[in-house]
């Protein structure tokens, strides 16, 4: 081969651009895209309603509070031992009223965020009551 061609050869590899190619950036839109539709999914279903009690006003009401402790052993309605999963047959069994019945939540030490989260979903399902977490 004369030393021309060699030259000419060699100029077209270098001038020569490589062709991009689409596949990887689809498969990382992809993931993006499927990143973002189960964060909003999982989002969505976490919602849990907490309103922390305050200090109580003088004012009278004829619905009965019911207490709650919970702790990382068990669980106590209005000081009797019970499971959750009984929880909701124990109110079922309280008289009726008109108002909402308040229910005040106190976390023992120990008691993880899962635990008080499987509680206030077994009451959240449960008709007429009002919940009220008391912090430490």
């Amino acid at each position: 081969m004369p030393p021309s061609s060699r030259r000419s050869r060699a100029v077209r590899k270098t001038s020569r651009r490589r062709r991009l190619s689409m596949t990887s950036l689809i498969d990382v839109i992809f993931l993006l895209l499927l990143f973002f539709m189960l964060s909003s999914t999982f989002s969505r279903f976490a919602e849990v309603e907490l309103s922390a009690a305050g200090a109580g006003g003088s004012g009278s009401s004829e619905a009965k509070i019911s207490f709650l402790r919970l702790s990382d052993e068990g669980l106590s309605l209005n000081g009797k031992d019970m499971e959750i999963e009984g929880l909701s047959a124990a109110f079922a069994e309280m008289p009726p009223s008109d108002e909402a019945r308040p229910v005040v939540v106190s976390l023992r030490d120990g008691v993880t965020a899962q635990r008080l989260t499987d509680l206030l979903v077994v009451l959240r399902g449960i008709e007429r009551v009002s919940i009220s977490v008391l912090g430490s």
